[in-house]
């Protein structure tokens, strides 16, 4: 589970949910008005009205103040983790939208037949708060903003100076002796003094200057169509997005959290080719909005 995974319309929810719980502990039916002849048996059945609450009553409970706050915890748990669950073919999150809906009507109906109290009103405005913010987070792009915002990049420290970020950042430095780290050109090889040639520059056994197997001849394009002038470089994304394999399958193989640094290592067209701190490659084929280190 990924926590910055949630977006700004999990966080509508979550406080709906616990509005919603906080409503259940209060009164749930108002006080009568008591006038007329019987005015000494209804004050009697207020004080006891009065003083009830939804959890006096389990119908009231389970339909109303627990649907919701349930509905809430399968949203918000189904967004978290990296690949959508079904239970008996239905989508968890599609059923805790469906059953925040429920919750909302259900209270709808109670406020209009009943005598309402505190947390009959308390709960409606939360029900519905709570069903709009599942229903409109997919289609308002102000709520799919992320709820919690990505570290920004730290600046790539001078060589030995001070400690360095871990796997994962961009800046970060690599072991001694694998030089500029994976994917860059020029790094130096394993175990190569500094200012020594590298194989290929030596004069013996081919010029000097030509081109090294499998290296882009100049003015060509890399196998695979990739930029001649691409570099691999780190990035973060905006809102969760998925990774999908590189043989073209539709099915994702990861989500890209945000909060997470990746590595772009191709492009290919607008789509990136990115590694995973895991050591997974797949396309990523939405880069709008991503955030480079």
């Amino acid at each position: 589970m990924n926590i910055r995974s949630l977006t700004r319309g999990d966080g509508v929810v979550i406080g709906a949910a616990v509005l919603l719980f906080i409503a259940s502990f209060l009164n749930f039916s108002g006080t009568p008005d008591c006038t007329g002849p019987l005015a000494k048996y209804c004050e009697a059945a207020a004080q006891n009205a009065g003083s009830l609450n939804a959890w006096d009553s389990l119908p009231t409970l389970m339909s109303l103040y627990l649907a919701g706050v349930f509905a809430a915890a399968i949203i918000v748990v189904t967004r978290m983790l990296p690949q959508p669950r079904k239970v008996i073919g239905i989508d968890l999150a599609q059923f805790g939208v469906a059953l925040s809906v429920f919750a909302a009507w259900t209270a709808f109906w109670y406020i209009i037949g009943a005598n309402a109290g505190p947390g009959l009103i308390l709960g409606l405005i939360a029900a519905l708060v709570l069903a709009g913010g599942a229903l409109a987070t997919p289609l308002v792009p102000a709520l799919q903003a992320a709820l919690i915002s990505a570290p920004k990049p730290q600046a790539a420290a001078p060589y030995g100076a001070g400690t360095t970020p871990g796997y994962g950042y961009p800046g970060a430095q690599q072991q001694a002796g694998q030089g500029y780290g994976y994917g860059y050109p020029g790094g130096q090889q394993a175990g190569q003094m500094p200012g020594q040639q590298g194989p290929g520059d030596a004069t013996s056994g081919g010029a000097v200057g030509a081109t090294p197997a499998g290296a882009t001849p100049a003015g060509g394009s890399p196998a695979g169509g990739a930029p001649a002038d691409f570099a691999p470089f780190w990035f973060a994304v905006p809102v969760a997005r998925p990774l999908y394999g590189e043989d073209g399958s539709p099915s994702p193989i990861a989500e890209l959290a945000p909060g997470t640094w990746y590595l772009a290592v191709e492009q290919r067209g607008q789509a990136l080719i990115a590694q995973t701190q895991d050591g997974r490659r797949g396309v990523l084929q939405d880069t709008t909005g991503i955030q480079r280190g």
